[in-house]
């Protein structure tokens, strides 16, 4: 499951130099929302790698999953890494992978093992492997080293300061920092979204937000526009990041 971070690179260095790769695929879900940039480090990655890149789509990017869905992606529940993602991925392996000779590899490193339980679960029967569970242990300044001794830039994402290189920034599970730092360093790509959220707000005629404002002992739905309005009024939007989990 090559992604376009750092992690699935580092996991798939190790797969290959334990394994060869002979019959190592490089498998990529393209969302139709990603920054520029993860498209050049996705091929200089997979050249560096060996094995075989493959590219699939579903065709729509998240906003159009949500319109089609009639619901807007939360950080619960997140219908645009379940159907341009997981149900993508799983349809590509039920049509080209046999369960007993596939190994799935994902990039989960050591500080998230509690994430592959679920993984094992959600891609049963298919074995699934985390490399970077294993020692030795890596950290992600460790991975961006070794990924400049291999002499690639990292993705641009990553030196803006987010945790992903994955949906240009955007991300619905993604928390208010995430969404500060989206606003500072991308301003015209989180109007976009901004725009969108507004949009899909009309034609479901609901009352609903990506973020939620837990001030003052309850919880309600906080817009991107008025997120931006917090953010320029200078007021304390929290340092929660959110986080991934597109592949469980």
């Amino acid at each position: 499951m090559f992604s376009g971070g750092i992690g699935s690179w580092a996991a798939a260095k190790r797969v290959a130099e334990q394994h060869g790769t002979k019959d190592l695929l490089l498998l990529f879900a393209d969302t139709q929302m990603e920054d520029e940039d993860l498209y050049r480090f996705l091929h200089e990655a997979a050249a560096n790698i060996g094995g075989e890149l493959v590219k699939i789509a579903d065709g729509r990017d998240p906003w159009q999953v949500f319109i089609n869905c009639r619901f807007l992606g939360n950080s619960r529940v997140d219908p645009c890494s379940r159907i341009l993602k997981r149900e993508l991925l799983r349809r590509w392996l039920e049509q080209n992978c046999k369960p007993e000779s596939t190994t799935v590899y994902l990039g989960i490193d050591w500080t998230e093992i509690h994430r592959f339980e679920r993984a094992k679960r959600y891609w049963h029967p298919w074995k699934v492997a985390v490399p970077l569970c294993e020692k030795p242990y890596l950290s992600k300044p460790d991975m961006f080293q070794l990924l400049e001794r291999a002499g690639i830039e990292p993705p641009r994402l990553y030196k803006m300061g987010f945790p992903h290189n994955n949906c240009g920034g955007f991300c619905v599970k993604a928390g208010q920092a995430q969404f500060r730092l989206l606003l500072e360093k991308m301003p015209e790509r989180y109007h976009y979204h901004e725009a969108r959220e507004q949009e899909l707000r009309r034609h479901l005629r609901k009352n609903v937000a990506i973020l939620k404002d837990r001030s003052g002992g309850k919880t309600t739905p906080l817009t991107l526009r008025e997120f931006r309005g917090r953010v320029k009024a200078g007021l304390n939007t929290g340092n929660d990041w959110g986080g991934c989990g597109c592949f469980l």
